[in-house]
């Protein structure tokens, strides 16, 4: 789909790319100068010369695209970059400036990696250098924010955030309400939230209980793995509604079997104690 997306260019939106595509401008390669279609002024002075930038970061640059495609359009490098992509969820003790981050899980679409609080918090550092591409649900707003200030680095990778790639398909509510809405099912993690994540970190720190520590990992990597299928639903959604769907759309990824389980007495337990307060 990349190759098939002019709407990066300055003063090109969906409408004119769309009439580009009708006017058989459908790839890079067809662009002609002058164009078949009326464009603004901006857009005939830098076609040429993104077309050309564009073609160059296409290998190996696509930070080159995320920067300038609209929030809700960023899908559109997926299949492109998704070999160098990972998935990513935290969880933290809270929403303020002062809250430490608990977990954090990676999925690179064949392995998870997990990385605890007060064992091996920071070697998610050099993990996270490996990719180019980050999918995250509201990441852009909290999750990268957030790791930046608690690691003191700069996260430069291209970035993905499905919340807003989601909403311009009609799906909102958080990442639970968007699964729910596209048939994902949680099992035994069902009603498991993040005010809950921490209520397992408080159970698995103040009590030293591995199941709430397990049951913790079983919530963030499921968070993370989910994270794939719905890049791909979206992806598919949004192809489909070009002239170029059938020949692009991409299989449904299989769930990969997570290295944690949840703990269903733990989770109850916590559920209790709801009751008590």
């Amino acid at each position: 789909m990349l190759q098939h997306t002019f709407s990066h260019i300055p003063g090109i939106g969906r409408k004119v790319e769309t009439k580009l595509w009708e006017a058989g401008i459908t790839t890079w390669d067809e662009w002609l100068d002058p164009s078949p279609i009326r464009l603004s002024a901006i857009a005939r002075i830098d076609a040429g010369r993104t077309l050309k930038s564009s073609a160059a970061a296409l290998e190996n640059d696509p930070k080159f695209f995320t920067e300038r495609l609209d929030s809700a359009d960023v899908w559109r490098i997926f299949p492109h970059y998704r070999k160098r992509t990972v998935y990513l969820d935290i969880e933290t003790t809270g929403l303020d400036d002062f809250a430490e981050i608990t977990t954090i899980a990676l999925y690179d679409g064949k392995e998870v990696f997990t990385f605890i609080n007060g064992i091996n918090l920071h070697d998610f550092v050099d993990a996270i250098g490996k990719y180019q591409v980050i999918v995250s649900y509201n990441g852009k707003s909290f999750d990268i924010p957030v790791l930046e200030r608690f690691f003191r680095i700069k996260l430069d990778q291209a970035q993905i955030d499905l919340r807003y790639v989601l909403a311009r398909l009609g799906f909102k509510g958080g990442l639970k309400g968007c699964e729910k809405k596209l048939g994902l099912n949680r099992g035994s993690l069902e009603g498991v939230d993040g005010y809950f994540a921490v209520l397992l970190w408080h159970r698995y720190r103040d009590y030293h209980d591995e199941q709430a520590l397990h049951t913790l990992l079983a919530y963030n990597t499921l968070d993370t793995v989910n994270l794939e299928r719905l890049a791909v639903e979206a992806y598919n959604r949004n192809v489909m509604d070009s002239p170029f769907g059938e020949e692009l759309v991409l299989p449904f990824p299989e769930s990969p079997p997570i290295p944690f389980h949840a703990d269903g007495e733990c989770i109850n337990r916590i559920r209790r104690s709801f009751i008590s307060w």
